[in-house]
């Protein structure tokens, strides 16, 4: 896939993966907006991107926010034109310290489903459409070892990301044959706020930095059919192309 001039939509992009993918997809010439809630580190990510010569506009909005969807969705094609890749990055933990699931409560776990799991079916649906119409168009969803690995104390955010990762399969058998492609992606390990929010102890010397994980999944992008639609690709374990 060619990145110039793509119109690229990343949610949670004022920091860590988001703002890291932003920074590496707009510095190889694709028109990127960003979401998410805060305005100012949002500010700060655009800016940061313009600063280098890149394309980028921000948009404050909350994706666990049925009401906001549609508008994230308009104000993006406004901006910059029909979206042809969708970065579903925003995400959230939930209560921290982590509790035991019989410490959750359910209203904690529907925050979280809310944001990691229906938030993202919301966009893909009101996206998907128009990208099936024009034949193309690419849906990555950012998923998390945790969807795999039954890690005590994370049961909301993984039951959120493993339910992600059959979703994002689901889209990619129901469309396709529309030129849309669905790729669900574990970024590994990273040094972000999130990480540290998750595990305080952990050292930041033994974790991947953002800006390395975003260089291999827009190399993914870059190479979008050496996997197929509906893949799950573990980003550490993805070999970049020179």
């Amino acid at each position: 896939m060619k990145l110039k001039k793509l119109t690229t939509l990343i949610t949670g992009g004022s920091r860590g993966l988001g703002r890291a993918l932003g920074e590496t997809l707009a510095h190889a010439g694709a028109k990127v907006v960003l979401v998410a809630r805060h305005k100012q580190p949002l500010d700060e990510a655009v800016d940061s991107i313009r600063a280098n010569g890149g394309e980028a506009h921000g948009i404050v909005a909350d994706v666990g926010d049925k009401n906001a969807v549609y508008s994230i969705a308009g104000e993006a094609a406004a901006l910059v034109g029909p979206i042809d890749l969708v970065i579903q990055n925003a995400s959230t933990l939930g209560p921290t310290p982590l509790p035991l699931l019989l410490d959750t409560e359910c209203e904690d776990l529907e925050q979280v489903l809310q944001v990691n799991l229906i938030g993202p079916f919301r966009l893909t649906k009101v996206l998907a459409g128009s990208m099936a119409l024009r034949g193309r168009g690419t849906v990555i969803n950012i998923s998390s070892d945790a969807a795999v690995e039954a890690y005590p104390n994370w049961g909301a955010y993984s039951a959120s990301k493993a339910a992600l990762d059959h979703l994002t399969r689901i889209w990619a058998a129901e469309l396709a044959e529309t030129g849309v492609r669905f790729i669900s992606v574990d970024p590994g390990e990273m040094n972000t706020v999130m990480h540290a929010d998750a595990i305080p102890e952990a050292d930041p010397a033994t974790l991947a930095e953002p800006t390395k994980i975003a260089e291999r999944i827009v190399d993914m992008v870059r190479r979008i059919d050496a996997a197929p639609s509906g893949a799950r690709i573990s980003a550490p374990s993805w070999q970049v192309r020179a």
